[in-house]
Order: C-alpha cells, then structure tokens, then sequence
C-alpha cells in the first residue's frame, strides 16, 4: 500500500478540518456578547410557550410525509427517462409504465386504506 497515493485525499480532509475549525473559531471570538432577558428567553415571539417541546404528534404527520417524499422521488426518476427516451426506444418506455403501474397500484392502495386522510 503506498502512502503518498493517499496524501491529496489528507490533505483535503485536513485543509477541510481547518477552514471549519476556523469558522467556528472566528464566530466565537468575533460574535456581540450582549446578553439581555429578552434574548435568553426561550423563544423570542412575544409569549411563552404554551405546550412542552416534547409533547406527542400525530403518527399520520409522519405517515403522509414518508408518502409524499416515496410519490415525489417518482418524478426524479421520470426526468431521466423523458431527456432518454429516443435512446431507450419501445423497452424504456414499457419499463417506466411497469414502474408507473406499480406506484399507482401503492397509492390506490395507500389511498383505500385511509393513509391519505386527514381528520
């Protein structure tokens, strides 16, 4: 194994090391120390907080987001395949509407088991 085949790749993460040990150093010493109540209040909106930061939400919020971000990542992959599809010819495009075919038959059935909705 030779070393110095590895030096550009430590010098990068060294010279990465310093400049963020740098910033965090310079924001440190150069940042205003001006404490006031206002300032070391847990929130700066105006009133206190009315519940606990820690306080349970809703499993569905969780849901629908985990199905927005499966059903969104559809389009990242149709783009390719549009700026392609002279190249794929007729087997590209029956692959994507195999791919289409399935994620519609997981959002019909997301959608009949009520994941979608919100009451």
């Amino acid at each position: 194994m030779n070393l110095a085949q590895y030096l550009p790749v430590l010098l990068f993460i060294l010279v990465g090391l310093a400049v963020g040990a740098l910033c965090l150093g310079m924001g440190a010493f150069l940042k205003p120390h001006k404490p006031d109540p206002a300032k070391n209040s847990p929130y700066e909106c105006g009133f206190e907080a009315f519940e606990d930061a820690r306080m349970k939400f809703d499993v569905r919020y969780y849901l629908v987001a985990i199905l927005f971000i499966l059903f969104d990542l559809e389009i990242a992959f149709l783009f390719p395949w549009a700026v392609a599809l002279r190249e794929v010819g007729l087997t590209g495009f029956v692959a994507v509407l195999i791919f289409l075919a399935i994620l519609v038959v997981g959002f019909v059935y997301e959608w009949k088991k009520g994941a979608l909705d919100w009451e």
